[in-house]
């Protein structure tokens, strides 16, 4: 599913939306959680999962055209966790 997707979805499970009111919600929580991710915090939604930045420290790398070693900086990377209620679902416990 992407965000085009999600609207459409979110407009209509409620009827009483546009699609308009629908995609300024998903652009709003969309972007608050970017944020909250590009100052350094941690997003956790209960049952869903958690979200956060991992330091990824410098290193050497190769080029695949040629083999050429190249310095791959430090950087920082998202990072999702699934919550234990999601993983459930997505993966059911063999019984």
């Amino acid at each position: 599913m992407n965000r085009s997707d999600l609207i459409v979805h979110l407009a209509e499970l409620h009827p009483q939306l546009l699609a308009k009111d629908a995609e300024l919600a998903v652009k709003t929580i969309l972007d608050a959680m970017s944020g909250a991710l590009a100052c350094g915090g941690r997003i956790e939604v209960r049952g869903f999962g958690s979200f956060g930045i991992n330091y990824r420290p410098p290193r050497l790398g190769r080029n695949p055209k040629n083999g050429d070693q190249v310095k791959v900086p430090a950087k920082y990377v998202p990072h999702f966790k699934a919550g234990k209620e999601l993983r459930e679902r997505v993966i059911p416990k063999e019984e």
